[in-house]
């Protein structure tokens, strides 16, 4: 039997059907290529080895193109999630975080604004006294509220608090029926006011990795020793 014969029936066994080979040719002093044979010969039974093979490829085949749809499919998903995560060139994006030290503690907000045509503003300052929930939405504020001095349009905001991010894009009957974040819900309404100014604005969560530069404003602000506001 050649190399290219063996490797057909390997390719075509199920991994019990070459285990069973294996042990046929050891307890007949056979070799792996002729154990192998004999082992598919009687799975394939009256319909023949060549039966047995024509449709064991059938199947992998059918396999190969049931994975590649699905690679496809998670292709175009993961395609679309990027587009959709990807503001338009023409739109301004801003990134936000708070911090209280200890908590509550101490509040520093930091945000970052960028524009279309290079346009950047920094946002560092103390806030005050609260928690980390209250710190957050502080720095969303200051943010949405530099977004509105300077007209941005397209605005596409992202933050690593999941616990703002959702509260805000809560709908106004999940608002009303108490499902939004306790003791915050004068921040919530400040936002939504804001949002209202705006016009079109879209609220994303982030992983705290990719928002490092409204982290390190916030952390910045903690760190001064007055309270300055980083906005020119």
């Amino acid at each position: 039997m050649s190399d290219t014969e063996f490797e057909e029936l390997a390719t075509a066994a199920y991994q019990g059907e070459r285990v069973a080979a294996r042990r046929l040719a050891a307890r007949m002093r056979l070799t792996e290529a002729d154990a192998l044979r004999q082992v598919l010969t009687g799975a394939a039974g009256q319909a023949g080895l060549p039966s047995l093979m024509a449709e064991r490829a059938r199947a992998r085949l059918r396999d190969e193109l049931r994975r590649a749809a699905r690679t496809e499919e998670k292709a175009q998903a993961l395609a679309l999630r990027e587009a959709r995560m990807r503001p338009p060139s023409d739109g301004w994006r801003g990134w936000f975080d708070g911090s209280a030290h200890p908590n509550p503690g101490r509040i520093g907000i930091g945000a970052l604004l960028q524009g279309p045509a290079g346009e950047r503003v920094e946002i560092s300052r103390r806030a005050g006294y609260g928690n980390s929930g209250e710190a957050e939405y502080l720095a969303l504020q200051a943010l949405l509220e530099a977004a509105a001095r300077l007209g941005a349009t397209g605005l596409v905001v992202y933050g690593d608090s999941q616990v703002v991010v959702n509260d805000v894009n809560l709908s106004a009957q999940a608002v009303a029926a108490g499902r939004g974040a306790k003791g915050l819900e004068a921040h919530r309404a400040r936002v939504v006011e804001l949002l209202g100014m705006l016009g079109t604005v879209s609220l994303r969560w982030v992983p705290r990795h990719r928002n490092g530069d409204a982290d390190r404003l916030s952390q910045q602000a903690i760190d001064q020793s007055d309270g300055v506001d980083g906005v020119p």
